[in-house]
């Protein structure tokens, strides 16, 4: 039973995928197929569906950050559109709690298409995980209101949870770098959910307060990253048994109808919110366009709406307004960069004026090379060509990076390779090179031509990973390619040969 759930959804999931939509909206498609050919959920798929979602709240724990919380974009903006769309949902659905988590966005669709577009750290990633991370906690705290049962005396002790922090932290610095770090965090993760459970709370919150434990420790992230493949699978018994509960029996098309065009005024709302709240066009705009999609959390609190009998729709309803919303969405979010460029002169009509948060350089000081993308490539291009004599500057979209480059004394600057405006306005006199450190080749194809449609005279250095990446990039107008991985072994050979060289030489000599 359990190789043919795996198969479907596999295939449709692949189907999908190759059609530019995620796969979870090929799983959600494998659910309502089993249904319909006679498979019904078990225990056993409701168990792998339950650990996804602790494992997806453990993860939203795990980056936790107060700082990005307290960001007043992320509590104005995403407060703000989640009262706003949440009161447009209200006249659709008269349900409360239900016109709320319609106004959450997907965290496990918008974290993927960052993760593959290499936005996750860019300003406009961190804003939107940001809101995502808010709109989850809200999402949780709607679940522990509505999944509660009779809350234990025992849960008194919940309040010296932080007095474990310690000891966590203690036992995941020894965990190691693979199956047991994957085991502890899978451990930690079911541990929150069940503790919770005992005492009559929200097995998610539980979730969601163990990974906060750990939030900001130095292997967090690793063990969010280890835990990522493992989340995905349990998320698939999710969407399957989401679809074999009920199948499309009961769809009301009618709403589905109307709560689908309602989704397309996500990503204006999030638009207008963004400009109001100072930030540049192209921001608000890639931010918002990533945003504009229902979340796999309006499913969750549907179930737990429906476990408490005030449900006012079928689940079905919701679990295919869910699937098409992302498949809309999904494409859209992936060609952002472009649409912007279409609509750059009526967006920036609407810009406000002033110096933004987000503001990108106009000039480069006298700077005679420049490094795009200020990684560990980057950065060791910048430190060669600074101890060479020449006058380096750095740019990069993570503020986190730029913060740790100044505090070294290098210039650095925020700017996003991928945005039109940065090349337009750049002053490239004087510049003698440009070297695009980034990891993401749609990023480096941009940059490139946007730099030749500048009529840059000068050397375009770029880092390719993979050779089907060099005929693309030489056609996108960069003169000088690196190929890091091959290269630094090239590299490595030729120490070991000198190695061996002084080796024999010394050797000699004592004969």
């Amino acid at each position: 039973m359990e190789a043919l759930w795996v198969g479907v959804a596999f295939a449709l999931g692949l189907v999908a995928s190759r059609q530019g939509v995620p796969p979870l909206v090929g799983y959600l498609g494998a659910g309502f197929l089993l249904h319909g050919l006679g498979f019904r959920e078990t225990a056993f798929l409701a168990q792998a569906a339950e650990i996804g979602v602790l494992l997806l709240l453990f993860s939203v724990g795990l980056k936790l950050r107060l700082r990005d919380l307290l960001d007043p974009r992320v509590l104005g903006v995403g407060g703000a559109h989640l009262l706003l769309f949440g009161l447009l949902a209200f006249l659709l659905v008269p349900n409360p709690p239900l016109a709320l988590a319609l106004a959450f966005s997907s965290t496990v669709l918008v974290a993927k298409l960052l993760e593959d577009k290499k936005e996750l750290t860019t300003y406009h990633g961190r804003l939107a995980i940001g809101i995502l991370i808010l709109q989850d906690l809200v999402a949780v705290g709607l679940l522990g209101l509505y999944g509660a049962k009779e809350l234990s005396p025992w849960a008194v002790f919940l309040l010296f949870l932080p007095l474990l922090r310690f000891g966590v932290s203690w036992l995941l610095e020894r965990s190691g770098h693979e199956e047991l770090l994957v085991l502890f965090g899978l451990g930690v993760a079911l541990l929150g959910g069940e503790g919770f459970r005992q005492v009559g709370l929200s097995p998610e919150l539980g979730a969601l307060l163990a990974g906060a434990l750990l939030a900001g420790h130095p292997k967090g992230a690793e063990m969010g990253r280890a835990l990522w493949s493992l989340k995905e699978a349990f998320l698939v018994a999710f969407f399957l048994e989401i679809g074999m509960r009920q199948g499309l029996k009961g769809v009301d098309l009618s709403l589905l109808g109307g709560l689908l065009l309602l989704s397309l005024l996500k990503t204006p709302l999030f638009l207008g919110l963004f400009l109001l709240s100072g930030l540049r066009a192209r921001t608000a705009f890639v931010a918002g366009l990533y945003l504009g999609n229902y979340s796999e959390f309006a499913l969750i609190v549907g179930m737990a709406l429906e476990r408490a009998g005030v449900l006012p729709t079928g689940l079905p309803t919701l679990a295919l307004l869910v699937a098409l919303s992302m498949a809309l969405s999904a494409p859209l979010a992936r060609f952002s960069h472009t649409l912007y460029k279409r609509l750059e002169p009526f967006l920036l009509r609407l810009e406000r004026q002033g110096r933004h948060p987000d503001q990108e350089p106009e000039r480069l000081d006298g700077a005679t090379a420049l490094v795009v993308g200020m990684g560990r490539t980057g950065g060791a291009v910048y430190k060669v060509l600074e101890a060479k004599g020449e006058r380096p500057f750095g740019l990069d979209a993570d503020p986190e990076k730029l913060e740790r480059h100044r505090a070294k004394g290098r210039r650095v600057l925020y700017g996003d390779a991928e945005d039109p405006e940065l090349w337009e306005r750049l002053d490239l006199s004087g510049l003698k090179a440009v070297v695009l450190a980034l990891p993401d080749l749609e990023a480096k194809l941009l940059a490139a031509r946007w730099l030749k449609e500048r009529g840059f005279s000068g050397l375009v250095a770029a880092t390719s990973f993979h050779l089907e990446e060099d005929p693309l990039l030489k056609a996108a107008g960069v003169d000088l390619l690196f190929h890091p991985f091959r290269e630094a072994g090239e590299r490595l050979a030729e120490r070991v040969l000198e190695a061996m060289a002084i080796m024999g030489e010394v050797s000699h000599g004592r004969s």
